[in-house]
């Protein structure tokens, strides 16, 4: 089962984009479909069809964001979280051969924006990292086999105003 668990930026960069698509795309696309309609013969008609199927599959986002957006859990930063690796958290990591990477774990949701630091919670490396400490060694077993890493810090966006 897919996770509803989403940091508030997540949330808040899928509320934007529900909003631009239902108030900027979606009305002006709709216009252009009704322009290309007005001219007749739809069937042969590129405008209309390029259209038609660009507001179909803005339809879609907006429903699956409507939906989705009503399942999903903000999780905000609380201090009990800090000195330990939870949800939300940057993880800054380092390996033998002197590899560092700096991560954040997040919802499934936010993965979308293909933002090369961020990890799915329900991936290898996040489940591995969970309620681990600075300083921990963390095994993490790949499709390449087992890695070992270390943690060399973490940290925690805090929000004002954060309320669930």
């Amino acid at each position: 089962m897919k996770s509803n668990l989403i940091t508030r930026t997540g949330h808040d960069l899928l509320v934007a984009e529900l909003k631009k698509l239902w108030h900027d795309e979606r009305p002006e696309i709709t216009k252009k479909v009704n322009w290309a309609a007005s001219l007749g013969d739809r069937s042969e008609n590129a405008d209309y069809q390029y259209n038609k199927q660009l507001l179909r599959k803005i339809d879609r986002r907006v429903r699956y964001l409507g939906k989705r957006l009503e399942e999903l859990k903000i999780v905000d930063y609380v201090p009990e979280q800090d000195g330990k690796v939870y949800f939300g958290a940057w993880v800054e990591i380092e390996n033998d051969q002197g590899e560092q990477k700096t991560l954040r774990i997040v919802g499934v949701d936010e993965i979308y924006d293909h933002h090369p630091q961020h990890i799915s919670i329900e991936s290898p490396m996040a489940k591995a990292l969970l309620s681990k400490q600075v300083d921990d060694e963390v095994e993490v077993y790949t499709p390449l086999g087992k890695k070992l890493w270390y943690i060399n810090s973490i940290r925690y966006e805090k929000h004002e105003n954060s309320s669930n």
